[in-house]
């Protein structure tokens, strides 16, 4: 049975979905993700080209609330927060979850500079976010071996 990870932020935008379709393709196999932010935005589209250099089209994706998976009862292995520690504090405690896990990143939304600027670091964003996740992954594979 695969383990239910639930990536959250502030927007739902950029980070907590390019998380979730990282993971996706890195162990899909063995987990079910899903995101979700605590002020749901629209779809940043320098993270759905950043995700497209990589094989991955979000361009369809929707946003979603938090609190409506909280309120619907969803049940996850794993609840981790991609924003500042600050907003990170907002997202409610999901009954059963096992683990809970902060990894900052910077926002892509927040980013400055001209559009290719922006672009190169959201690129930047996106490959700590997977150089994470790989790091979890040996971690948590090591830890049940």
């Amino acid at each position: 049975m695969k383990q239910k990870v639930l990536f959250v932020c502030i927007h739902n935008s950029a980070r907590s979905q390019m998380a979730e379709e990282l993971l996706r393709q890195m162990a899909g196999d063995r987990f079910e993700a899903e995101s979700a932010g605590l002020e749901p935005g629209t779809l940043n589209p320098l993270a759905v080209e950043a995700l497209k250099e990589k094989g991955i089209d979000i361009s369809g994706k929707k946003t979603q609330d938090v609190f409506d998976l909280y309120k619907k009862g969803r049940r996850y292995d794993y609840v981790v927060t991609v924003c500042d520690e600050a907003n990170a504090e907002r997202c409610p405690m999901f009954p059963s979850t096992l683990h809970r896990l902060h990894w900052g990143f910077p926002d892509p939304s927040a980013l400055a500079g001209t559009r290719e600027e922006r672009l190169g670091q959201t690129r930047a964003v996106r490959d700590q976010i997977e150089t994470r996740i790989k790091q979890w992954l040996e971690s948590i594979s090591h830890a049940s071996a």
